[in-house]
């Protein structure tokens, strides 16, 4: 596994253009600031069947890592994660029903077993619905703080993320003792920006 794979603590940042939407990946300094891109992503808006590339810098010459749909965009699509020369690593999945009310998540860990994310505050989880269901706010953006925790099936934290207070998006992961390959950790906290209105 590369060093991608071995990301404990990290920010996700998203930068917005006119075709594409791109997210910075940076490992996290010692002193809790940000440190050296780890990765670049890019997505392609509207595509026919979803997929996120991952570069090992800017110049998006070198690929990394990615994710893409199984199928064409749907409700409950399971995405797999491939590592540079496509082989998968892991996958995640949105949990329709249960994301209703409270949006929830299904990936694999790196021990090949499974960890569900849900939105850590039911309470802001129904707030932001009722936000997004106001037609005067339709392209501003959401005045709620929202954080996802995975856990597995013993309970146990595997990865947290954590949406800042910015004028853009930007999160902190945290995948605590390598429980969940970096890849798949970083492939999930893009996934919760990108495709969190599926």
């Amino acid at each position: 596994m590369s060093d991608l794979a071995h990301l404990q603590h990290f920010f996700v940042s998203q930068r917005i253009t006119m075709m594409v939407n791109r997210y910075e990946i940076r490992v996290a300094a010692p002193d809790g600031s940000e440190g050296p891109v780890a990765a670049v992503a890019q997505q392609k808006r509207l595509a026919f069947k979803e997929q996120v590339s991952f570069y090992a810098d800017g110049s998006r010459k070198e690929p990394a890592f990615g994710f893409r749909a199984r199928h064409r965009i749907d409700l409950g699509t399971t995405y797999d994660v491939i590592d540079a020369d496509g082989q998968p690593i892991g996958w995640f999945r949105k949990q329709f029903g249960r994301s209703l009310l409270r949006s929830t998540w299904e990936l694999s860990t790196v021990d090949g077993g499974t960890a569900t994310g849900s939105e850590r505050s039911p309470g802001v989880a129904i707030a932001r619905r009722l936000w997004e269901m106001l037609p005067i706010v339709e392209n501003l953006p959401s005045p709620f703080v929202f954080h996802f925790d995975f856990t597995d099936e013993s309970g146990m934290v595997v990865m947290t993320s954590e949406r800042q207070r910015t004028l853009s998006d930007r999160y902190v992961v945290t995948v605590p003792e390598g429980r969940v390959d970096g890849r798949v950790a970083a492939a999930m906290a893009v996934a919760l920006d990108a495709l969190q209105s599926r």
